[in-house]
This record gives structure tokens, C-alpha cells and sequence, in this order.
């Protein structure tokens, strides 16, 4: 029981560390979303990191608009990279995980 205790402590700390590997690797993994109209482009990591924001002058010009451009446009792009975020970790976190019976 004690060796098995062991071996599973061992794959926890595996799964551990490849959760951080992940974690690493969704810094470099980049999505793009824009405005239907292309009028705003939006860059972040998978991480939720905002790497770049283009923004048509047109826009500009109202404020009002946008500022719902921008809030329209960064939920569509965090909530796809909250999904990657997600199912990558999840994926990652399973790989590395003993067979603990019940579980």
C-alpha cells in the first residue's frame, strides 16, 4: 500500500508540473478576434493576456461606440481563450493523473 501511495504521489507531482508546462506554452498561443466589421482587432494569449488592439479611426470618432466595440469584441476573444485555457489545462491535468479508485 505504501509503494502505492508512492507511485501516486509521484504521477501528482508529474501532473503538476505538466499543468505548469501548459501554462508556459498558453503564453505563445495567440487568438485573434475582431468586429464584424473589422473595425476592431483584438490580440490575446490563451493565458488572457491582451497583446494587441487595432482600432479603425473611424471608431475614433464615438466614443460611445467605441467603448461597446471594445466590450463586445474582448468578451468574444476571452471567452476563446477561456475555452483553449480550459480544456488544455483539463487535458494536461488528466494525462499526468494516477488511477485513484472512486475518482
Amino acid at each position: 500500500m505504501f509503494g502505492d501511495m508512492m507511485g501516486m504521489m509521484a504521477k501528482l507531482q508529474e501532473a503538476k508540473k505538466k499543468v505548469k508546462e501548459t501554462k508556459k506554452r498558453l503564453d505563445t498561443v495567440l487568438i485573434d478576434e475582431s468586429s464584424n466589421d473589422d473595425k476592431l482587432k483584438i490580440t490575446l494569449t490563451a493565458n488572457r493576456t491582451i497583446k494587441s488592439i487595432e482600432i479603425d479611426d473611424d471608431l475614433l470618432q464615438d466614443k460611445e461606440q467605441l467603448e461597446d466595440y471594445l466590450i463586445l469584441t474582448l468578451n468574444k476573444a476571452i471567452e476563446k481563450a477561456t475555452n483553449i485555457n480550459e480544456a488544455k489545462l483539463a487535458a494536461a491535468a488528466k494525462d499526468g493523473m494516477p488511477d485513484i479508485p472512486g475518482l
